[in-house]
């Protein structure tokens, strides 16, 4: 199916020809019929020769409806712009051409209609449809002469269409859903639909899917799916689409809510523009409304230079940059202009010369945004988020070779932020040393607390760039010595004892004494001077070794009295000895009493 928006001044026939074409009627209210004026958004659809499925949205001409016209303007890919040449050019055909100008439309045809009335206007108006219409992605389109009353021209607009369809891009029914909803209501014995424009993406029978409305963001399950009044099981893109939904009453549906992909959009109350087309942003006014998708939010407008401003949004849309926005006053039926998304989560703009500052950096973004750029503002960033924002293609893409970023796991982070990150670490394990001989360095808990890192599955990187080793769980400097400060002097005198007899394990007065206590005889074991047992008992790191020799010379097996007897120690020794030779596969319990060397 494709998708086409009329687009026109009011009474210049739009709803006439759309009836002419599809035999169906787009005006839907009996208030629309009895004054022959179209107040809202029509539907009908019907088949080119080629075999082309069309539908038609038709908008109101009225500038007393221009929000509505916008609402259904706004998610079309292609637009037949309506000239009555009995009329010529009017004031609305100028508001709808400003429109699709903002909008960024630049598929569809120019049709001059009721060419009955005027047959000899036909060759004026198009030269005047062309000259209004040079500055917007129309300017190169068909012109198609048309006749409703008398049928003249219509085979004509068929084959134009059709070449102008056989032209546009394919949508991707794999991108992720953003359905900008134009109607809400309830069906008897179906419950809640609602209904709109499928321009990217595929809606399937039990997808469960994300309403962004007045309400916030709810939970929604897909009960059922019709197009054309058909039902289907799945619907992809571009077509109108009624979507019967769980979990939601109608009344809390509202036009200009978007049906989304769970989790995949960045929801956005306040955003940077760029301004592409109207008035200048140096004395705008303050209060506005934003047209985005069928949505109309009233917002705050904040100029930041003439090009830009930052918009403060009554209501969360899901917006990405590059999307197009068209502003008017809130009150009078005027256009302001167009303006495309830039940045969906600006930075505050708190201190003298912020808004200046963010003006330039806007300046230089391109119009969809720039993920080099994202990253830079902001230190270090998810891949999630730039695949949010669409600035990458997926969660894992690589950055750009050229760009001072470092990529770990997940995350991009600017290069100068990371340095920063690494220097403020070594320093930080620099002076620990410094202050506390016996520290065995700084643990990756403190290290993520010390840094606020926004991850800790960056930290592997900051150590790799702070130069730092980490033994037994704790980060220290490579190649450091590992002291006791003043616990040296008693530490080598248990060094000695213990040379003399590696048996004779101090005890824990004794240590106490020397001045031994948990932290220095912990740091003599990190330095391999000490081997800590069971009890607290502390040997040389040989002891195991000289204690197997004197097993191995033993009748196997042995009992626990003849290895202390062979050693020349106390059970108090023995006994944690013996546990730790079991534990290292040395020697192997055979029983309560007995033990054998393991060969």
């Amino acid at each position: 199916m494709y998708v086409v928006a009329t687009a026109g001044h009011v009474d210049h026939g739009k709803s006439t020809l759309v009836r002419a074409l599809t035999g169906m009627e787009p005006d839907r209210w009996a208030e629309e019929k009895r004054r022959g004026l179209t107040i809202d958004l029509g539907f009908a659809w019907m088949d080119l020769p080629s075999g082309k499925n069309v539908a038609f949205v038709d908008v109101p001409g009225h500038e007393r409806f221009l929000g509505n016209m916008l609402a259904g303007l706004g998610p079309a890919p292609v637009v037949c712009f309506v000239v009555a040449v009995d009329e010529g050019w009017q004031a609305q055909s100028s508001d709808h051409r400003d429109a699709l100008a903002a909008l960024g439309i630049e598929h569809g045809l120019i049709v001059l209609t009721k060419t009955d009335r005027a047959p000899e206007r036909v060759e004026a108006v198009t030269e005047q449809a062309r000259g209004e219409l040079a500055g917007t992605g129309l300017r190169e389109a068909p012109v198609i002469a048309v006749s409703a009353q008398n049928r003249a021209g219509l085979e004509e607009f068929r084959a134009a269409l059709d070449s102008v369809l056989a032209a546009l891009p394919l949508p991707d029914p794999e991108e992720r859903l953003r359905l900008w909803v134009d109607r809400a209501f309830s069906v008897s014995g179906a419950g809640t639909v609602v209904t709109g424009t499928l321009t990217g993406g595929t809606v399937r029978v039990g997808d469960r899917l994300t309403l962004l409305g007045e309400g916030g963001e709810r939970a929604v399950t897909v009960r059922s799916l019709q197009s054309h009044n058909s039902s289907v099981d799945s619907i992809g893109p571009t077509n109108r689409v009624a979507i019967n939904l769980r979990g939601i009453s109608a009344e809390d549906i509202h036009r200009g809510d978007a049906l989304l992909t769970p989790d995949a959009w960045p929801i956005t109350g306040e955003l940077d523009i760029r301004r592409i087309s109207g008035i200048s942003f140096e004395d705008p006014p303050a209060e506005i409304m934003v047209h985005a998708g069928s949505a109309s939010v009233p917002a705050r407008l904040r100029p930041l230079d003439g090009d830009h401003a930052r918009v403060k949004l009554a209501q969360k849309l899901a917006l990405i940059p590059g999307d197009r926005l068209v502003m008017r006053y809130p009150e009078a039926r005027v256009l302001l202009g167009g303006a495309r998304v830039l940045d969906v989560d600006p930075a505050e703009l708190t201190r003298r010369g912020d808004s200046a500052r963010q003006a330039e950096w806007l300046a230089g973004l391109p119009a969809t945004g720039d993920a080099a750029a994202e990253t830079e503002r902001r230190g270090v960033v998810r891949g999630t988020w730039l695949h949010k924002l669409a600035l990458v293609y997926s969660e894992s893409a690589e950055p750009p070779a050229d760009a001072n970023i470092v990529q770990a796991g997940p995350w991009w982070i600017h290069r100068p932020v990371l340095v920063a990150w690494a220097d403020r670490l070594r320093t930080a394990v620099e002076r620990l040393h410094e202050r506390d001989h016996l520290s065995p360095g700084m643990t990756r808990g403190a290290v993520i607390d010390n840094l606020d890192l926004p991850g800790s599955d960056l930290l592997d990187t900051v150590i790799q760039q702070a130069v730092l080793e980490e033994r037994d769980g704790y980060l220290c400097v490579p190649g450091r010595p590992l002291g006791l400060g003043a616990a040296e002097k008693s530490m080598s005198t248990v060094e000695a004892q213990l040379a003399k007899n590696p048996f004779a394990a101090p005890e824990a007065h004794e240590l106490d004494d020397l001045g031994l206590g948990p932290r220095e005889l912990a740091a003599a074991e990190r330095a391999g001077r000490l081997l800590r047992l069971e009890g607290s008992v502390v040997v040389l790191p040989n002891a195991p070794a000289l204690a197997m020799r004197e097993l191995a010379r033993l009748e196997q097996p042995f009992t626990t009295s003849q290895a202390r007897q062979a050693w020349g120690t106390t059970r108090r020794v023995a006994i944690p000895l013996l546990e730790h030779l079991d534990s290292k596969g040395w020697t192997r319990r055979l029983d309560g009493s007995q033990r054998t060397i393991v060969r």
